[in-house]
């Protein structure tokens, strides 16, 4: 099928992709992350809009077409009942979305993000296979007509290497993210789910995958295509399973750089420059962030993606030294931080189970009554995705030139009278930088032993972080345990405070 690119929908898609570059920038920092997603709604739209009209036939074949060309344009473009089945789907996605965008609570978005990336993971697997079963649709194939018999069609070699890298990369997406969406949500444990040999079981589950994509340009047999989904589908998997909560902030990042590589490799199938552009740009930030994500952890991604952080720890369970520690009260915290002249609040993500974020602001409005200067410290790898604290505590209108990263605030906490630490585990473990055995050793951490007083909310003695090891900070002189939910905690601190 011969036909001159429409100039019109080029122009649309560079708006648009234009647009997903300002949502990025804007999504960078809080202050602009409005303004970030009006960009990419409004670039989404854009990009929507502009493949609805190039695919409706009278507009289609408009530009530079042969009159055979255009007779079999009009075989293969949908009609306007297809083009009304479209825009019913689109009606229903976004009721979906806008339901589910009302709805959500801010602890809950990390797997509403894993569940997500899934649908774009499958959605790249099905207009994969759909270009596979029908691929002169997506003008990705050339026909052979011989003397004898039925017409041979023949996938371009280019198009099954686009292909093939669509699917496997899309099927990976998706089954690694249900996978991550189970364990975030609580439906499957936390803990790393360690299988036996499963090094060399995924080595050679992979290469099988890349052997078959190679194979696949020179047999286009629907057993290599089928083999490949089911692989990929296996492989995100294993990936995925031996991974534990206190790695989760890499994997959602992970995943996202996935499922935006899928949607690049189905844009060169489909011909469609919007979805490379947008496909590159979600890809390529998702690959950063999970540097970032690494290297705040102190970790190679490759670790990360072979082990699970502290899995062996995890795994042998949660055997716990029995050592003196002071329990406090409501109390005693609100005196504490009454007479203090700073106190540093670290959240995590005990603070987003117990959804005690607007309490927590409550409590920080209050101190700054009496005085008392307060500032929040936010380790990068804090609950269980890339800037899970900040969310929530934008969510609760604390103002953003409170809010402090790590290597900017940690210097402080050695001046600072009280640090209140908020279901925040592994991030303040001094293990980190004293126990070459501990699994979290090398990972920086928030330097909250410093502090003259660490009150320390935690639901019970009885449990451990997601890394799997006890915090020595329990166990300090300056440190008071305040158990209890994290939420009623803070509630009675807020009465006594009154």
């Amino acid at each position: 099928m011969e036909h001159a690119v429409n100039p019109f929908a080029a122009l649309a898609y560079l708006v648009a992709g234009v647009c997903f570059i300002l949502a990025l920038r804007g999504l960078s920092s809080p202050t602009s992350s409005q303004r970030g997603n009006r960009f990419g709604m409004i670039g989404m739209g854009i990009a929507v809009i502009t493949t609805l009209v190039t695919h409706v036939p009278e507009v289609a074949n408009a530009y530079g077409r042969t009159p055979a060309a255009i007779e079999h344009s009009l075989q293969l473009l949908p009609d306007w009942l297809t083009i009304a089945q479209i825009l019913a789907a689109i009606a229903i996605g976004a009721a979906i979305g806008l339901t589910t965008a009302r709805r959500i609570a801010m602890t809950d978005m990390p797997q509403l993000v894993a569940a997500f990336h899934s649908l774009v993971g499958l959605a790249a697997v099905l207009v994969a296979a759909a270009a596979f079963l029908n691929p002169e649709a997506f003008g990705i194939a050339s026909r052979i007509q011989p003397i004898y018999g039925p017409p041979i069609i023949t996938i371009l070699p280019v198009s099954r290497i686009e292909m093939g890298l669509g699917i496997a990369i899309g099927a990976i997406t998706f089954s690694g993210s249900v996978i991550a969406f189970l364990k975030l949500n609580g439906n499957m444990g936390g803990k790393p789910i360690l299988l036996p040999g499963r090094h060399v079981l995924n080595l050679g589950v992979l290469a099988g995958i890349l052997g078959l994509i190679a194979y696949f340009v020179t047999d286009q047999s629907a057993w290599v295509f089928w083999t490949i989904t089911a692989l990929s589908f296996a492989i995100g998997f294993l990936l995925i399973v031996p991974i534990g909560g206190a790695d989760m902030p890499v994997v959602v990042s992970m995943l996202n750089s996935y499922s935006g590589w899928a949607a690049a490799a189905m844009g060169f199938t489909l011909h469609n420059s919007a979805m490379i552009i947008t496909g590159a740009l979600v890809g390529s930030s998702g690959a950063i962030l999970s540097y970032i994500m690494c290297r705040a952890m102190n970790r190679s991604f490759i670790s990360v993606i072979a082990g699970g952080f502290g899995a062996e720890a995890a795994i042998a369970g949660d055997a716990r030294e029995q050592r003196p520690w002071k329990r406090g009260s409501a109390e005693d915290a609100a005196f504490l931080m009454q007479q203090a002249e700073q106190v540093i609040i670290v959240p995590g993500y005990g603070m987003a189970v117990a959804q005690a974020q607007h309490v927590l602001r409550e409590m920080a409005d209050k101190l700054k009554e009496h005085g008392v200067r307060v500032k929040y410290a936010i380790h990068p790898v804090a609950g269980r995705m890339p800037g899970h604290m900040n969310v929530l505590l934008a969510e609760a209108s604390v103002p953003y030139d409170e809010v402090f990263e790590l290597e900017d605030i940690n210097s402080e906490f050695a001046q600072t009278d009280v640090a209140f630490v908020i279901g925040a585990n592994d991030v303040t473990n001094p293990a980190a930088k004293t126990d070459k055995t501990s699994p979290i050793y090398g990972m920086p951490i928030l330097d909250v032993e410093k502090a003259k007083t660490v009150l320390f909310v935690k639901r019970s003695m009885g449990g451990v972080g997601y890394a799997g090891v006890d915090n020595d900070v329990f166990y300090m002189d300056n440190t008071m345990m305040l158990l209890a939910d994290a939420k009623k905690m803070v509630e009675e601190i807020v009465k006594s405070l009154d």
